[in-house]
């Protein structure tokens, strides 16, 4: 067997450990009993331990080398040695016992994190958190002095490769110099406007569940690959052709419910629709959680939440409920669900106000991994961006710092690509649009086929074949940037032209 034959195997073999602790990671998280989260804590730490053993055995180093020296000629198995390679980089810069110590202390940590949210109790997780702040940490400088990297830029890279905070911070400082203006400007043309009628009333968990399942089938899930089901936090996990995504329910509001499945259902396409020769290799992998993004938000928010998807779901919603009359015409429900207003929750926040709760997010978590805030001081320090970015006063840690399961669980530097993938989805969706002319009837009409197919092309069956800047360009004519987002904002809810162009 040639080298790289034999690195085909090991990461195939990777794979398979990775899909099983994905499973019982999905499993923590909806079916598990209390009482087995220490045994599912070490068995999760065991099964990383292993996988970061077959990744960082010599015998990958030394095959990753003869490969190397003797490199694949075709396009696909050239880049997945290179994926191989960074993959094994990284691997390489952590010890095991780091890796089995942040599994152990992430499993304790998220434990605890349900019952201080559902208490409002931040002293109770501080313990927790520290601790598995201190291991990202570490986790960063040890890897940041290994790939030359700071240590959030290190994590960062983890999650989003080639992704940086000289990347991010241009970004986001022009978003911070525009957003507020539009979204003052927004929020005065819907005060001039008669409010929308109001959706009251108890809606069915069943009923919700139903029509939840029956959006999955019209975008294209593909239920012998997945499953929906309930967890405290909306997820997408599992494993490669399993793939598991999760959703909570309110009887009085069935929108979070609903937008929250079109979400993870984005999310699930992509892992559905990644190239099938190369699942179980790293260049079949999506490309990053920026991109990843970008397709829930594009099923989410571009897409299930333009005035010609609502002309669908109207009467879809009538019948799963039961109601009729003005409030339920798709005008109505359009307006509903593009309402700009500051809130407390971010997976809640509409499209205009959400990047400011990830700005914040963003600004907290550098300073605690750099040692300028300390977790004891975070209730507070996140109270004070709410109250300077959306003016609002906090009324207590379950509607903020204990809102998000991303930092008990070790997701240190993945807050950026929430809105990195919302400036992705725009460019994404607007180059959909101009390929596709007949999108929004097709839209209207049900028929999500023209822009699954163009994601799966452009985007899905990419892999990791090409970097996130290369596949935008190739797929959109540009690179990340804010324009597309912003004339997206101002077409939706200033009234603009779509078509007006890039900043």
């Amino acid at each position: 067997m040639t080298p790289y034959g034999s690195l085909e195997q090991r990461f195939a073999r990777l794979s398979a450990l990775e899909g099983a602790a994905g499973i019982l990671g999905w499993d923590a998280q909806t079916l598990m009993p209390d009482g087995a989260a220490e045994a599912r804590g070490d068995q999760l730490a065991i099964l990383r331990g292993l996988a970061h053993d077959l990744l960082t055995a010599p015998e990958a180093a030394d095959a990753l080398d003869a490969a190397e020296a003797e490199p694949p000629t075709e396009i696909w198995p050239a880049a997945n040695l290179r994926e191989m390679r960074r993959a094994h980089r990284h691997a390489l810069a952590v010890p095991r016992d780091l890796v089995e110590a942040r599994s152990r202390a992430v499993s304790r940590a998220e434990m605890v994190w349900r019952e201080a949210r559902r208490d409002s109790d931040f002293a109770r997780l501080a313990p927790h958190l520290a601790e598995v702040l201190e291991l990202q940490r570490e986790t960063g400088r040890i890897k940041g002095a290994a790939l030359g990297l700071d240590p959030y830029d290190a994590l960062l890279d983890g999650y989003d490769p080639g992704m940086r905070r000289a990347i991010i911070d241009p970004l986001f400082a022009d978003l911070a110099d525009w957003l507020p203006g539009l979204i003052a400007e927004a929020r005065a043309r819907q005060a001039a406007e008669p409010a929308p009628l109001p959706l009251d009333g108890s809606f069915p968990v069943e009923a919700q569940r139903d029509l939840g399942l029956a959006l999955m089938r019209a975008l294209g899930f593909d239920f012998t690959r997945g499953r929906l089901d309930v967890s405290l936090h909306p997820f997408c996990g599992g494993a490669t052709d399993d793939v598991r995504i999760t959703t909570r329910y309110d009887a009085a509001d069935f929108s979070r419910a609903l937008m929250g499945v079109l979400h993870e259902t984005g999310h699930a396409l992509y892992e559905q629709g990644r190239p099938a020769a190369w699942r179980h290799q790293p260049v079949g992998a999506a490309r990053g959680m920026s991109l990843h993004e970008s397709q829930s938000l594009i099923v989410e928010m571009q897409a299930c939440r333009s005035p010609d998807f609502f002309r669908f779901l109207a009467p879809r919603l009538r019948e799963a409920f039961g109601r009729s009359g003005p409030a339920w015409e798709p005008d109505n429900l359009h307006r509903l669900h593009t309402r700009v207003a500051p809130g407390f929750i971010r997976v809640d926040a509409d499209e205009a106000t959400y990047p400011a709760h990830i700005l914040l997010r963003y600004r907290l978590e550098t300073a605690l991994i750099a040692g300028d805030l300390a977790v004891a001081d975070l209730p507070g320090a996140f109270d004070d961006g709410m109250r300077d970015l959306l003016g609002l006063a906090v009324p207590d840690d379950r509607h903020g710092c204990l809102q998000d399961i991303h930092w008990p669980s070790g997701a240190w530097g993945y807050f950026p690509t929430y809105t990195l993938g919302a400036l992705a989805a725009a460019q994404l969706f607007r180059a959909a649009r101009a390929a596709e002319p007949a999108l929004p009837d097709r839209l209207a009409a049900g028929d999500f086929a023209p822009l699954r197919d163009w994601l799966r092309a452009n985007v899905h069956a990419q892999g990791s074949l090409v970097g996130t800047d290369a596949l935008l360009e190739r797929a959109t004519g540009a690179p990340l940037g804010t324009g597309a987002f912003r004339a997206h904002l101002e077409a939706r809810y200033l009234g603009r032209s779509w078509s007006s162009p890039n900043r």
